[in-house]
């Protein structure tokens, strides 16, 4: 395997793993890395459902207690079928819609100059839904109702344009649909299961003559990047918004938003050709 390969590989799983649960854009950081140490081409498009799969992974085995609870007590029990329920409510908008425009949306929209506009227009709905009063009504996620769950469903659909963030879209969305800030990361946690599964088993076989066996190591230094530092990232946000706001992630977005955008204008960087 090339080093320089290897390299590559490493520093894309090191940006999955600390994005894809922050509320600054995954797919964003991912195209724009991506473009800037020449990783394209039907390779990396394999690459991203592998290291995301990674990423899942982890919140999976962080939450791992939380899960088999709710699987044991699906037949008798009222709050694991409530659950269960809601998360299938929440998981169906995206469902729909990313079957029906995902090609589209890849077409068109997976480019550098999309994400930038993405990441500042989100970061200033984030200083927006910070400012306002926090009216809660569900403490934990095991307290919301079904039209909550649907609410933050239709929320993370639109994380469908790269640069809005998936967990960005559903823990905002939480937040104004009266979910406390844990009840509402944690659920965006939850929630990135289904999805994230769904989207993966979907483009892995929508892709899967991309998949050769020369690759795995590369897929194996990607995987394991991701998974580590996505259970790293999980456990500083949870230790995170114990006291702070999500104002941080939002001047972050808005900065590297215009950083980029800035660097089109003058001509440093010519973004606009780039693709994810």
């Amino acid at each position: 395997m090339d080093l320089w390969l290897a390299v590559q590989a490493l520093i894309l799983g090191v940006v999955e793993g600390i994005t894809e649960f922050l509320p600054i854009s995954s797919t964003g950081h991912q195209i724009i890395v991506a473009d800037l140490i020449d990783f394209s081409g039907e390779r990396a498009m394999a690459f991203n459902i592998i290291i995301q799969l990674g990423a899942i992974l982890a919140v999976v085995w962080e939450y791992r207690q939380k899960i088999l609870e709710v699987v044991l007590g699906l037949p008798e029990q009222r709050q694991a079928q409530r659950f269960t329920a809601n998360l299938l409510i929440a998981f169906s908008p995206a469902l729909v819609l990313g079957v029906a425009f995902a090609d589209l949306i890849h077409a068109f929209l997976f480019n550098p100059i999309t994400v930038a506009a993405a990441l500042v227009a989100g970061g200033v709905v984030m200083l927006w839904a910070e400012q306002r009063t926090h009216r809660i009504s569900a403490e934990s996620v095991d307290d919301m109702s079904w039209q909550q769950a649907l609410k933050v469903g239709c929320a993370q659909c639109l994380a469908m344009i790269p640069g809005t963030s998936r967990s960005g879209a559903t823990i905002i969305g939480g937040l104004l649909f009266g979910l406390s800030r844990k009840a509402a990361t944690e659920f965006s946690f939850f929630l990135a299961m289904p999805t994230m599964v769904g989207a993966a088993v979907y483009s892995g076989y929508k892709y899967r003559d991309l998949f050769q066996p020369a690759d795995l190591p590369v897929f194996a230094i990607g995987f394991v990047t991701s998974f580590v530092f996505a259970m790293l990232a999980v456990r500083a946000l949870l230790r995170f918004i114990g006291n702070h706001s999500y104002a941080a992630f939002a001047w972050y977005r808005i900065v590297f938003g215009l950083l980029i955008l800035a660097t089109w204008q003058i001509g440093l960087i010519d973004w606009s050709t780039a693709q994810g």
